[in-house]
């Protein structure tokens, strides 16, 4: 069964999102480590059509095959520096806000790496992805092309 189509219905609230989106285009973060929490939040979200858009993404951006299949064991590995590793431990507990929040401790690893305005930039892209990962899941969007 078709659901609602957000942007037409209700377009003013999806031109909101696209401009979240357009700040994002600004900001100092690496598309490497953007693309990472994109995808990483995706898959906690289980969001199949912004798994398959950002994947694409960081791919063409350069990112690697391996890095994108392993990225949910990213624990696991040695291919994410630990820049990556304190922003993706920000992700998962960001995404999981309800579990315990962001932690102090991941906050202040993050802190090693990031400054304050660096942090609230991953804070910003954390949160408009888990918010297009709810519109995507909920309206049951279609993968792209």
């Amino acid at each position: 069964m078709k659901r609602t189509d957000i942007n037409k219905l209700e377009p003013q609230a999806y031109k909101a999102m696209l401009g979240l989106e357009g700040y994002l285009g600004t900001i100092q973060i690496s598309k490497s480590l953007k693309h990472l929490i994109k995808l990483r939040a995706s898959q906690i979200n289980k969001c199949a059509f912004c798994i398959n858009m950002h994947s694409k993404e960081a791919l063409k951006d350069g990112e690697t095959d391996q890095r994108i299949f392993l990225l949910n064991a990213w624990r696991e590995t040695e291919l994410y520096t630990t820049q990556e590793r304190a922003a993706l431990a920000m992700t998962e507990e960001i995404t999981h806000i309800s579990h315990a929040g962001l932690t102090a401790k991941t906050y202040q690893e993050a802190q090693e790496f990031f400054n304050d305005n660096e942090i609230a930039q991953i804070i910003m892209v954390i949160t408009t992805i888990n918010a297009w990962n709810r519109i995507a899941v909920s309206t049951q969007m279609e993968l792209g092309n």
